[in-house]
């Protein structure tokens, strides 16, 4: 059974989806492909990821295919329109609200689990870490974030028993979705939480990968000043060739008015880093897992819904937008939906793939397939205004 927050809401989600899928043509065209093919039938899928429009669409993909699948999402982007709409579907079982903690979120992959998924679908590797740690048969899996592709290529390496497509690795996803739908939806997160100016304000974007570089980019672009901190490098060069004043931690923190975090890690901003926040600065997290750790001693209080005021034991305050999760999500909509359909067909893909040879792939971790890449990018290229009548 299903647990959504409200399942009234279903119709108000469908309208929401219903525009979604009416522009993503890449998956409309690979729903008919699955239809046909069946490439998933007999199986059960074990989903974790944003449970939001975009994601609707893909997940009728995936029941084209001829597969069942239960759903979560992450700590506070549900949306739970979304979630209504989806449990409501035969086949589907969801496990998502927007009020959900950490906490709350860690049961809900317990339950997707429990489930008995034979393949996964994962976003920050909780899905698979878990099955791992359970020893559960899992035939393939894929990973859809830097956040847990870290994660498998470094604390769980070696001990993952079946292969896993890392979408993150695809150059398309690192392009168009990190670069071109992470930074302006963070831009646009940022003004919906606060409702402040961008331009003549200085914000700090510690991480200069592909997430932090479009933030900082579209940041820029709009007139703000950026400091780019970086632990690489020749991602630190890279940043100053951008335009970016490159600065240690400790300096941007002390600098910034409003300080972002991209880095894919978590525990980046613990008490030491926090107390050298200007009085009154804003901080925000861009990556999949909150970079954010305020301890559990210091006072907060709510200024808005979106904004949260922290008082320091020594004195000054700072705010914490989003509660500290992704804020192109808890404040906006997410990336755009064209990048999503990008996104979500490489996920598609990749699955399908696995689903037809799951032999011809090696255990753990490992790049999307080239050939899905080439058709992924030529598919969007046909589907673009800019190439009509070309």
């Amino acid at each position: 059974m299903s647990l959504v927050a409200d399942p009234g809401l279903a119709d108000e989600g469908a309208a929401r989806i219903a525009w979604t899928r009416a522009n993503m043509p890449l998956l409309a065209a690979l729903k008919d492909e699955f239809a046909a093919e069946q490439p998933f039938a007999g199986r059960k899928l074990g989903v974790c990821i944003h449970v939001e429009p975009k994601t609707a669409v893909l997940v009728e993909v995936l029941r084209a295919g001829g597969c069942e699948l239960a759903i979560t999402g992450s700590p506070a982007t549900t949306d739970d329109g979304t979630a209504a709409f989806l449990a409501a579907q035969d086949g589907v079982t969801v496990f998502a609200l927007k009020a959900d903690d950490m906490a709350a979120h860690l049961a809900h992959i317990e339950r997707v689990l429990d489930t008995e998924p034979s393949f996964l679908l994962d976003n920050g590797a909780d899905l698979i870490s878990s099955a791992v740690r359970r020893g559960l048969t899992i035939e393939f899996a894929t990973e859809e974030t830097t956040s847990g592709g870290n994660r498998l290529k470094a604390e769980m390496q070696g001990h993952v028993p079946f292969p896993v497509v890392v979408i993150d690795d695809s150059p398309l996803k690192r392009l168009i979705e990190n670069q071109y739908g992470v930074g302006p939806t963070v831009v646009e997160g940022f003004m919906r939480a606060t409702n402040l100016l961008v331009p003549a304000t200085t914000f700090a974007v510690i991480g200069y990968g592909a997430c932090g570089r479009g933030t900082a980019r579209a940041l820029r672009a709009d007139g703000a000043t950026v400091i780019a901190v970086e632990i690489d490098p020749v991602k630190s060069l890279e940043a100053a060739f951008d335009g970016m004043r490159v600065m240690e931690l400790d300096a941007a923190l002390a600098a910034a008015d409003v300080v972002i975090m991209v880095t894919g890690s978590t525990g980046i901003l613990r008490e030491r880093e926090l107390g050298l926040l200007r009085d009154g600065a804003l901080i925000a997290n861009a990556g999949h897992f909150s970079e954010i750790e305020v301890p559990g001693s210091w006072t907060r209080r709510p200024l808005t819904g979106l904004v949260e005021e922290v008082e320091r034991p020594g004195g000054g305050v700072f705010r914490v937008l989003g509660r500290g999760e992704m804020l192109n999500l808890t404040a906006a909509t997410g990336n755009q939906i064209q990048v999503m359909d990008l996104g979500f067909a490489l996920q598609a893909h990749s699955l399908r793939a696995l689903a037809r040879d799951p032999g011809a792939f090696a255990l753990g971790p490992q790049p999307v397939p080239k050939a899905i890449d080439d058709i992924i990018g030529r598919d969007m290229l046909a589907s673009l205004s800019a190439t009509r009548g070309v």
